[in-house]
């Protein structure tokens, strides 16, 4: 297998990149591994992105997943270019390196746990697209950030075009797609594309202290929170299953506990039941 994902240290060693995979407690950590290239991502990390998400999905342990990229240099950079000739030099390649990416973009935006994108250093194209499949992004303020596909004739796709204006708005999206500029980590707060800057010596443990105050809350709550807002900023609400998310909230375990914990002034523990 060319990227591996494992759940308690790491993928195999691969020189065209890998997916490293762990669980520290409630959270997953998941990090892009291509350092010689700015962790630009190669096929073999998209399958192991698929690999890891769906473990981290299926873990009841697991409460939030942040996303990162390994090294100091890079969240993603984007696809890796140097794959090209190999793995999409025909249709049959192409179509192998489809299903991979396809698979990975089908992951991120099924995932159902609170995910964060952990951002330094260099976040372009597909690393964009990436970040913003993750519902929170803080970034370190050495971050710079580009979408540089006019400058490379390539079309940006179109669920990642999608997630840019919810974010950003059109015109600003326009703008960011049109030019391929660099941007720093200041303008990126300033348009929406990030929810915070900070100092980069504090940006791990920024992360880690969210998600510790993520996953001490109800998960039940949290996720009907997420598939409600999310299905209103995708303008295609599907009002029945936000309606059984919300009732589950009702009817659950934690819901008693939240209840009873208030009342015994004391912090709640949930169990996600």
């Amino acid at each position: 297998m060319p990227s591996v994902a494992t759940r308690p240290e790491t993928g195999a060693d691969m020189s065209a990149g890998r997916i490293e995979a762990r669980a520290d407690g409630p959270i997953g950590w998941v990090a892009f591994d291509n350092q010689k290239r700015r962790n630009a991502m190669s096929l073999g990390m998209w399958t192991g992105l698929t690999e890891a998400l769906d473990r981290f999905a299926a873990d009841p342990q697991i409460r939030a997943v942040v996303l990162r990229g390994a090294g100091e240099t890079a969240f993603v950079s984007g696809a890796d270019i140097s794959e090209f000739d190999a793995h999409r030099s025909d249709a049959a390649a192409a179509q192998e390196y489809a299903a991979a990416t396809d698979g990975a973009w089908r992951a991120l935006g099924a995932f159902g746990k609170p995910m964060i994108a952990m951002i330094q250093g260099f976040c372009f194209g597909g690393g964009v697209a990436i970040a913003m499949k993750a519902d929170l992004r803080i970034a370190a303020d050495n971050s710079l950030f580009a979408i540089p596909a006019a400058r490379l004739g390539i079309a940006y796709p179109t669920h990642s075009v999608r997630d840019l204006v919810a974010l950003v708005g059109p015109a600003k999206s326009k703008e960011i797609l049109f030019t391929g500029a660099r941007f720093d980590a200041d303008a990126a707060l300033a348009i929406g594309l990030v929810n915070r800057v900070v100092p980069v010596g504090h940006l791990e443990a920024e992360v880690a202290a969210l998600c510790a105050t993520i996953a001490e809350n109800a998960p039940l709550t949290i996720h009907a929170a997420k598939e409600t807002i999310d299905q209103i900023a995708r303008d295609e609400s599907d009002p029945a299953k936000v309606a059984d998310r919300v009732r589950a909230c009702f009817d659950s375990a934690d819901y008693a506990e939240g209840r009873r914990a208030f009342m015994e002034k004391r912090r709640p523990v949930f169990t996600g039941r």
